[in-house]
């Protein structure tokens, strides 16, 4: 299966390209204010109001560095209810890669602060971790996040 390669800080990430939907660039967001951690804002896609989650913010604390040439808005299809989009805004998205999904281990390691990471594989650059985007938002903030993307635009 290809892969849609990116970074989070130093370390690489990856999502499968079959759930990607659209790789735009960093855009200009709406943002809103007092959301939860991780929510960079929302954004018009072709009349949609998509809301977007900040890779770096809700991994490390800090923002994505929307002004890097490499930053990309990956819109994929929510898997919770797929005719919802969801923006991620991703640093260093140049790159792809196919790996057979038996290839993934588990990593060993998990976080209950970090439920969306997944397992790993590992190319001749070292490990590459998969990004679940079904676990990337928690129910609390799912059951909020459309309708105040809707009433952000």
């Amino acid at each position: 299966m290809l892969y849609l390669l990116f970074e989070i800080g130093a370390d690489r990430y990856a999502l499968p390209a079959p759930r990607i939907v659209s790789v735009e660039p960093a855009v200009q967001l709406k943002r809103i204010p007092q959301a939860a951690q991780g929510i960079a804002g929302v954004f018009n896609y072709h009349g949609q109001a998509v809301p977007v989650v900040d890779l770096c913010a809700m991994a490390l604390g800090r923002p994505t560095r929307e002004d890097n040439l490499s930053t990309r808005l990956l819109v994929v299809s929510d898997p919770a209810s797929p005719e919802r989009l969801l923006g991620l805004l991703a640093e260093r998205a140049t790159e792809t890669a196919r790996f057979h999904r038996r290839d993934f281990q588990e990593p060993g390691v998990r976080s209950d602060d970090a439920p969306y990471l997944g397992p790993v594989v590992s190319d001749r650059r070292g490990l590459i971790q998969l990004i679940e985007t079904a676990r990337l938002l928690t129910p609390e903030i799912r059951a909020v996040l459309w309708k105040e993307a809707a009433e952000a635009l």
